[in-house]
């Protein structure tokens, strides 16, 4: 039982870190947003900062009422940064994104997927089979695959899986 605490005081260290610390997403703390107020971690209060030191209950008690008032900015503040911040990596990621397009009756490859594959190959094996020919579009980014014989594949494909 003493070895679950020793071990429980060592990591309390990282998970007050986790709280103390301001996220990139809502620019705030976690504790900060639960409570509307800073935290005071325990080691501030066995190695006093100035922080620590230059509060006086009285002026204390008023800062936390002030805080208390403003939580609701405080949230707002922080569903206003999120969204900010998932627009970000929404337009990072995008950036990044190529859309393939195909016209029917134009010559593909199509990937080797594992099911697909000769198992007896070994790491040489071909990347892509092919030519086929884009019978249809299955759907948005999907297409029906012929091959130059005429039969057509069982299933559509998705244009990832395509190239030209």
């Amino acid at each position: 039982m003493t070895d679950y605490f020793s071990k429980w005081i060592e990591a309390e260290a990282f998970v007050q870190a986790n709280r103390t610390t301001s996220k990139v997403a809502t620019g705030q703390t976690p504790y900060s947003l639960v409570f509307g107020t800073e935290a005071v971690i325990p080691t501030e209060v066995v190695i006093p900062t100035a922080r620590y030191l230059l509060q006086d209950q009285e002026n204390n008690d008023r800062i936390l009422v002030q805080d208390l008032d403003t939580i609701d900015e405080l949230r707002d503040v922080a569903k206003i940064h999120t969204a900010a911040h998932q627009h970000k990596i929404i337009t990072n990621y995008n950036r990044n994104i190529r859309v393939r397009r195909f016209q029917i009756r134009d010559l593909v490859l199509r990937k080797t997927l594992q099911n697909t594959k000769d198992p007896n190959a070994g790491k040489l094996a071909p990347k892509w089979e092919g030519p086929y020919l884009i019978d249809a579009e299955a759907g948005k980014g999907t297409y029906w695959l012929v091959t130059l014989e005429g039969h057509v594949l069982p299933r559509s494909w998705n244009a990832l899986h395509l190239k030209a």
